[in-house]
């Protein structure tokens, strides 16, 4: 049996499960999943992927995988039972979105850049949604459920597909500056709502200078939140070996345990 033969038996087995999970004599708990509830779970489960990738762990990403897999599969069964669309309606709607997206791969568009890529891709996206008859806003498709800091990003990539955007990282950092004064006086002048609208101007800035940098903001502030969280667990693993409570240590001997985390984490 070849691996073709061998994914398609499986991705059938797999079916068959949900679909005896979901029967009159199947899983209580699963029977009165609502579509909703599987939103929030493949959520739940994209974000384990995207942790999972970053320990760098085959076989862990293979398990969240297929959580995730899972979870696509429970909700395209539901679609299913009612008759409002079947597996293959979503792999062959999939599979001709990527051909119409991909002119310069399966039909006869030019492209010299990654950037002329994506700008094609946007094009392309707009004409989508101007036959289906949808409102004509380049930021329309994306999820409102998006983090802020992905949401940020996101939008204002594609504003800097379109031109919007500043000529060069310096720009950017003088911006920052900027924002970071503003942000001071109204600290001076312990006005909150000044206080929250100048911060959120720093945070959107540092989103565009990581987008100027091809870092994703979700990603970096995901890794550094982690690393804190393991130098805190050091600091208070050793503490605790000591018979010092982290309600009674002073700030010195967290500041010392820190530096010494940081050498080691």
């Amino acid at each position: 049996m070849n691996k073709d033969d061998k994914n398609l038996r499986k991705l059938n087995e797999l079916i068959e499960l949900i679909r005896k999970l979901r029967a009159p004599d199947g899983c209580p708990w699963d029977q009165k999943q609502k579509k909703e509830d599987i939103g929030k779970y493949i959520l739940e489960e994209a974000y384990e992927v995207v942790d999972s990738l970053a320990g760098e762990n085959p076989q862990a990403l293979k398990e969240e995988l297929g959580d995730l897999l899972f979870q696509i599969l429970f909700l395209t069964e539901m679609g299913s039972e009612s008759e409002q669309f079947f597996l293959s309606d979503v792999m062959d709607g999939i599979r001709k979105k990527m051909i119409r997206r991909h002119p310069h791969v399966f039909g006869n568009k030019k492209v010299s850049s990654v950037q002329e890529v994506k700008k094609n891709w946007q094009q392309i996206k707009k004409k989508e949604r101007s036959i289906k008859g949808e409102e004509q806003n380049i930021f329309g498709n994306i999820p409102r459920s998006f983090p802020a800091l992905k949401k940020a990003q996101k939008i204002t990539s594609i504003a800097a597909i379109y031109g919007f955007d500043w000529p060069n990282i310096q720009d950017v950092m003088k911006k920052l500056k900027e924002e970071i004064k503003e942000f001071n006086a109204a600290v001076t002048n312990c006005n909150h709502d000044e206080i929250e609208e100048e911060l959120g101007d720093i945070l959107f800035t540092m989103v565009n200078l990581s987008r100027f940098v091809q870092v994703d903001a979700e990603t970096a502030l995901s890794k550094v939140t982690n690393k804190f969280l393991q130098r805190f667990s050091y600091v208070t693993t050793k503490l605790s070996a000591r018979g010092i409570s982290l309600e009674k240590a002073t700030l010195a001997e967290m500041d010392a345990l820190w530096n010494e985390a940081k050498s080691r984490v």
